[in-house]
């Protein structure tokens, strides 16, 4: 591979090869005037009457290359060290560009030059170990400029592929803005692009040991019949290969597990031991852990969410991940994350209630589990809904304020961070309502 010298260096070559061909093709003696080829940037070339013609090189843009940006690994792992060196692959777009201060002198040059650029398309590695590396007397090395000899260490010669150069398309209004761009007046132009050039870093790099055996699990990996590896296992389905829950279950059809409820989660591949339903709250920043499973088969664990643990168990959303170690296996796998809904249930609600003297109305119920200082709760009556007055230590007796409700009877939820106390008998056909009832009077 290429280093970082490698940009330079096809700039270097291309020129030393439009150069010797100039020289070649005898075309100092055909327009009786020397030529100089250079590779400068556009605004800094004299364009003066009395200037000598000139061909002028320009790299004005870098690309990657297509091809090869994605034929490697990445070059670190996620612990952030190098374990591979995946080349930077760049394509380079010059302008070719030809001057003179005579009539048609721009035209020849430019002529010439197109045509050594087509009958050498692909930049051959003697062709750019001698322009960069002259090795014989009287041109060595030490007559080449500073930079030149700089070049020398590019390793251009020896990347794994060849450095191809072709005619690039560009119409009147790129070539426009390009030149606009340059600050320079427009002269006979073509454009070419070199590809690809290939830099790889020379840091060193991590290496996988090889692999000595397939399938299994250490520190025994072979059949313990046949002495053999055991391989890849296949499955005739479509499943997943590793365990994975697809759904969970409550009780009468509930959309939220209430507790002392059984959490049937289903699935796949879930036979093992040391099965453990982990919870989650993002919004409480609480994590809880059941550590039991109350039965489980190869499509189905099934937990008893603890009746008498209201303050690991709050009210809310949860995310909900079964733990175990499968059969065949030692450590412990987690498989996917499905949400979790626990409601709060309302034990007891006074009723009735009487109005005060300005149509409003305070309501005290009861519930479990306890409620959270940083929890949003609320008690809707019917469709009337109050956010609980504030409370700084956990509660199951929060007060709610209704201004100017109507008496009547209404059917009471209580609803903490988004999920609603039980209010319908799902199993029941058809459904009915089991939400508590209040009576206000007038």
């Amino acid at each position: 591979m290429s280093n970082a010298l490698a940009l330079a260096g096809v700039t270097a070559v291309i020129k030393d090869l439009l150069d010797s061909g100039l020289i070649d093709h005898q075309v100092h003696d055909k327009m009786g005037v020397g030529v100089t080829v250079s590779a400068l940037a556009p605004d800094s070339i004299q364009v003066a009457n009395d200037a000598p013609p000139r061909l002028n090189l320009f790299l004005h843009q870098v690309t990657p290359n297509a091809a090869w940006r994605n034929s490697g690994f990445p070059t670190h792992n996620a612990a952030g060290q190098r374990v591979s060196n995946a080349p930077l692959a760049l394509d380079l777009h010059y302008l070719l560009t030809a001057y003179g201060s005579a009539d048609l002198q721009a035209e020849v040059l430019l002529g010439y030059a197109m045509q050594l650029l087509h009958e050498t398309p692909v930049l051959a590695r003697n062709a750019i170990r001698k322009a960069l590396n002259p090795a014989t007397p009287p041109l060595t090395g030490d007559l080449l400029p500073t930079v030149y000899q700089t070049l020398r260490a590019s390793d251009l010669a020896d990347q794994i592929e060849q450095i191809k150069i072709t005619p690039a398309m560009m119409n009147t209004e790129e070539l426009s803005k390009l030149w606009t761009a340059l600050q320079a007046h427009y002269r006979p132009t073509a454009t070419y692009q070199a590809t690809v050039v290939l830099i790889e870093s020379k840091e060193g790099s991590r290496s996988a040991l090889p692999v000595l055996t397939r399938g299994g699990t250490m520190p025994d990996p072979t059949d313990p019949t046949k002495k053999l590896e055991k391989g890849i296992v296949a499955q005739a389905d479509l499943d997943l290969p590793y365990p994975e829950i697809v759904s969970i279950t409550l009780p009468s059809s509930q959309i939220a597990a209430l507790h002392g409820d059984d959490i049937e989660l289903d699935g796949h591949h879930l036979t093992g031991s040391n099965h453990k339903l982990l919870l989650a709250n993002a919004r409480l920043d609480l994590g809880a852990v059941i550590p039991t499973a109350a039965s489980f088969t190869a499509d189905s664990v099934t937990f008893k969410l603890p009746p008498n643990q209201p303050t690991d168990y709050p009210a809310g959303i949860f995310t909900a991940t079964l733990e175990f170690v499968p059969t065949g296996e030692t450590i412990p796998r987690q498989t996917n994350a499905l949400s979790l809904a626990i409601a709060p249930q309302i034990t007891n609600l006074p009723s009735p209630l009487t109005l005060d003297a300005d149509g409003n109305l305070a309501v005290t119920p009861t519930c479990i589990p306890e409620l959270k200082p940083n929890q949003r709760v609320s008690l809707i009556l019917g469709s009337i809904e109050a956010i609980a007055d504030q409370f700084n230590t956990a509660t199951t007796t929060p007060t709610f304020q209704f201004t100017k409700i109507p008496a009547g009877l209404y059917r009471a939820r209580l609803r903490v961070d988004g999920v609603d106390s039980p209010m319908i008998d799902r199993k029941a056909t058809p459904p009915v309502y089991v939400a508590p009832q209040l009576t206000v009077q007038p």
